[in-house]
């Protein structure tokens, strides 16, 4: 796996310094809404400030009242932590392959790594909104269904390889194919 530049990795040391404080707020807030609810939702209105205020996120983008329905306190308290990405300029071909790489190809991570990024490493690849977030800031042409499954006019089903999508997304150009 290529390093990419620290501007395009996501921040996982800022991740990680906000993550206890984050997990315990939302797991804090569940508490108080079994034990008292929050009908006014002045609770939640507390919970989205601090979390603003420690992270600098829009928190109308999580679901902090039902997390239980999506992937869990844990994956949301990561979501919450994680810097947003970042416009970065003069983003090398190789740079962008890498990217495209990590989210098409699936690479195990170390199961001996129990550091923070081990625990992280695949859902930011394959569940979280980073990378895409990541491409559409910084190429046009992002569109995930390049990364979707397509079918063709047979009814055959096909996905485009990661040397296709980089292609189309370094030229700035849907892939249009008639298989």
């Amino acid at each position: 796996m290529m390093t990419l530049r620290e501007e395009i990795e996501p921040n996982f040391d800022l991740a990680e310094q906000r993550y206890p404080e984050v997990l315990r707020l939302i797991l804090e807030y569940t508490d108080f809404c079994d034990e008292h609810g929050d009908e006014d939702s002045k609770e939640y209105q507390r919970l989205e400030n601090k979390l603003y205020e420690m992270t600098g996120k829009e928190m109308s983008q999580f679901n902090l009242w039902e997390w239980w329905e999506g992937n869990g306190a844990e994956y949301l308290s990561f979501d919450i932590s994680l810097p947003d990405p970042k416009v970065v300029k003069d983003i090398t071909k190789d740079e962008l392959a890498e990217i495209v790489k990590r989210m098409s190809t699936f690479e195990a991570p170390d199961l001996n790594d129990k550091s923070f990024k081990g625990m992280f490493y695949s859902y930011i690849c394959f569940g979280s909104d980073y990378f895409p977030q990541f491409l559409k800031l910084n190429f046009k042409s992002y569109d995930i269904k390049l990364f979707q499954a397509h079918q063709d006019k047979d009814g055959n089903y096909y996905e485009y390889s990661p040397e296709e999508i980089t292609d189309a997304l370094w030229n700035g150009k849907l892939i249009h194919k008639n298989k």
